[in-house]
């Protein structure tokens, strides 16, 4: 196998996944001090060979102090900072001059974990992932682990330098691929389409923090439940009672009206002393039995009991105030009183005014 070759396992082999989670760990497993990033140093490859050496070296020093438990020596040993800035490596691969960065921000954690006298023995819990169940790690078993790693590297960094892989074939093959008629019709994201994967993927976010939240606390999924059961009988009973009120009709039994009440004599006969009235060019007393006409006619379709004691007032308080008739009614209403109790002269444009106002009542004039 060759160092510079794109491989699985060379940045993240077995062991270097343990030191790597010593990184990534609770701050308490991090020395005070630490420098996570201690800047970078252009290496030739012969180069980086030897830094893996001296770096070997130091692990095998620190290594050596552990039991030793002497403070001052494990601090000494063990400082992180004796391994050097991170390496970025050039090499000649044929015509083409290649580029490496190797971090070492594993190893300066395990050296930092190791200087601490009372982290040599204790077995280091490392939570990569919340929940997870990690196995513990001793600063002993994690220099070994460095050790064997900077030695995989060393062996892996002895191999001939190749140039990295062309893909060229691959590209010539997918731009095939691509150019046929299947895919043709492929475009890019609209902003409408990013904008419904941004927020259904909020939504499921969303969603899924109210799963998390109703397996902690099982009370909140009843109590939204009753919420929501509440809501839905309340907007239910608002929406019935619109449709009753809007649609109320006052009915009353059928009986027979009192012999003076509007509705005793058939509305067309109202109707008919007023034409009478008009042609003789009595205005005031045509408009009186339009006005009575229509009071018959709505009496007559029992929109009250029969009375002929109210008042024009008191008829038209008996229509709701939601009746599509009440606008008419209330205008036929103030010219009958303007023109019977008021003495106001009329004349034939009122007659026909009150006419169609009794028409949009009910009455028919024709």
């Amino acid at each position: 196998m060759n160092l510079w070759q794109p491989r699985s396992g060379w940045w993240i082999a077995p062991a270097g996944a343990t030191l790597l989670a010593l990184l990534c760990a609770a701050p308490h497993a991090r020395p005070q001090g630490f420098v996570a990033d201690a800047g970078w140093r252009d290496v030739s490859l012969a180069e980086y060979r030897q830094h893996l050496q001296n770096l070997d070296a130091l692990v095998s020093a620190c290594q050596a102090a552990q039991p030793k438990k002497d403070a001052a020596q494990m601090s000494s040993a063990c400082d992180p900072r004796q391994a050097g800035s991170d390496d970025r490596v050039h090499w000649q691969a044929g015509a083409v001059t290649q580029t490496r960065e190797v971090r070492y921000d594993w190893l300066r954690a395990v050296l930092g974990f190791a200087a601490k006298k009372d982290h040599a023995a204790q077995p280091a819990t490392l939570t990569l992932i919340p929940g997870a169940k990690n196995q513990p790690r001793t600063a002993d078993s994690l220099l070994t682990q460095a050790h064997q790693r900077l030695q995989d590297d060393a062996k892996q960094a002895e191999g001939p330098a190749q140039a990295s892989a062309s893909y060229a074939d691959e590209r010539k093959a997918l731009s095939a691929i691509l150019s046929q008629r299947a895919y043709r019709g492929v475009t890019e994201m609209s902003p409408r389409e990013r904008f419904l994967e941004w927020f259904y993927n909020l939504l499921d976010k969303f969603l899924a923090s109210l799963v998390r939240l109703g397996s902690r606390a099982p009370w909140i999924a009843w109590a939204l439940r009753a919420l929501l059961l509440v809501a839905i009988a309340t907007a239910l009973i608002w929406f019935l009672i619109r449709i009753e009120r809007r649609s109320r009709v006052k009915l009353v039994p059928d009986e027979v009206p009192a012999p003076d009440a509007p509705s005793a004599r058939e509305w067309r006969l109202w109707l008919l002393d007023a034409q009478a009235m008009a042609a003789k060019g009595l205005w005031r007393e045509a408009i009186h039995f339009v006005y009575w006409a229509a009071i018959a006619r709505l009496e007559s379709r029992r929109l009250w009991p029969a009375d002929r004691a109210r008042t024009p007032r008191e008829y038209l308080a008996l229509l709701a105030g939601t009746d599509p008739r009440k606008t008419s009614l209330t205008e036929l209403t103030q010219s009958f009183e303007r023109t019977w109790y008021g003495g106001r002269a009329a004349a034939a444009a009122d007659f026909n005014s009150a006419l169609e106002l009794a028409a949009a009542l009910g009455v028919e004039t024709k």
